[in-house]
């Protein structure tokens, strides 16, 4: 007999979005995979399961519901395979996809399934676009039964799309249970799945409580953070762009299917050790020609310090623009981050992603000083605008 916690009986409601928040130890995965599995004996379902990464569903993801599916002794009801499970009395199925591929995104193949019903985006604080949330939802429309999507997630910071979307714009509070207009809340903690836990897990948490109570909010509680833990830029504030007329130069990463292509203005102001920054561009899926044409139009022939791993890409852009890569070598990473931290980073009111990837860029190890390699699309081209300046290279490159 499959049977779900109350708290997530709303998932019954007729809403269209589901919002199922919580922290470590919750519950939370286990009920939903429990509540799709209910869904299937409903004859008409297609169940895409989808995480932003997931390169092996037969692995990670199909033994959990496996183990749900022989505990309630109902294994003669489906047919698995490495992809998807399907409810033999009812042909409803839950297909089993990754959104992020070694390529790019599949969004568009994930659109094209027929007649799904109900999408499911677990670990959704992985997902930081929301034009590919989007594109996804937009294709959630079968019009014989209710159209669910489903978001299961620890929550990470107020900056991401999920919190501004779902919470902040609704003037809904984080932890919240209940239904307000199309969405449905679901919060839990451990406290709902205590008798689930084991002591010591109990006791590590307690412990966590008393010493570490920041950590115990957000990993524990599910707290929503204003920054997250460990961030790698802290100096910086709002402020005028380059207010003392400075000479300004700009900084550019470069990327394509799943990373943005940025352009960041900057100015240096050694006398009183304060970087202005302002963001010009923040785009996945530009071509060279549209790459130059934005370089153009914000640069002219003022310096482009760029990412030297894409030297052919240079030697384009730098026909009409520009255009010098980075020099790179061991712990110019450290180096770069190290002078940002050095100086007091003034950032342009309208630069939201420059403000987002502060937030959220945050060491690997602090000790070793490596860093997470996400959330660092426009402080790469920062850091390489400002390391080239002050790393004892001339202020400005000559015009080609």
């Amino acid at each position: 007999m499959i049977k779900i916690k109350t708290k997530y009986n709303s998932l019954g409601s007729d809403s269209r979005y589901f919002v199922v928040s919580g922290g470590r130890g919750s519950g939370k995965s286990y009920s939903i995979n429990l509540f799709l599995l209910l869904l299937t004996y409903e004859v008409g379902h297609v169940i895409l399961f989808t995480r932003y990464t997931l390169t092996s569903a037969h692995v990670s993801i199909i033994p959990e519901f496996i183990d749900k599916i022989d505990t309630a002794n109902l294994r003669h009801d489906f047919h698995i395979t490495k992809d998807e499970i399907i409810n033999l009395k009812t042909g409803s199925k839950i297909l089993f996809k990754g959104i992020k591929t070694s390529s790019g995104t599949q969004t568009a193949n994930l659109k094209s399934l027929a007649g799904v019903t109900t999408w499911v985006l677990d670990e959704a604080e992985e997902l930081d676009n929301e034009e590919i949330f989007d594109k996804i939802d937009f294709s959630i429309r079968n019009k014989d039964l209710q159209n669910r999507v489903i978001l299961i997630l620890n929550p990470s910071t107020k900056e991401h799309f999920i919190y501004k979307r779902f919470f902040e714009s609704k003037g809904v509070s984080g932890g919240v249970n209940g239904t307000f207009k199309d969405t449905t809340y679901i919060h839990t903690t451990y406290k709902d799945n205590q008798e689930n836990l084991s002591v010591s897990y109990l006791t590590r948490i307690e412990d966590i409580k008393v010493n570490n109570p920041s950590k115990y909010k957000h990993v524990i509680l599910g707290g929503w953070l204003n920054k997250a833990e460990g961030v790698v830029i802290e100096n910086w504030r709002y402020g005028e762009f380059n207010p003392n007329h400075l000479q300004t130069s700009f900084g550019q990463d470069y990327g394509f299917s799943n990373d943005p292509t940025t352009l960041v203005e900057v100015a240096i102001d050694r006398n009183h050790k304060k970087i202005y920054a302002k963001e010009l561009l923040y785009k996945a899926g530009l071509k060279t020609s549209q790459i130059n044409d934005i370089n153009k139009l914000h640069c002219g022939r003022k310096l482009i310090v760029a990412d030297s791993a894409e030297p052919r890409l240079i030697s384009e852009l730098s026909m009409d623009c520009n255009v010098i890569g980075v020099k790179k070598g061991a712990g110019s990473i450290t180096a770069g981050i190290m002078f940002l931290q050095d100086y007091e980073i003034i950032v342009e009111k309208n630069s939201t992603n420059l403000v987002k990837e502060f937030n959220n860029h945050v060491y690997a190890d602090k000790g070793s000083k490596t860093y997470e390699d996400k959330w660092n699309h426009l402080i790469d081209a920062l850091r390489y605008n400002v390391f080239h300046q002050l790393n004892g290279a001339n202020d400005f490159a000559p015009l080609r």
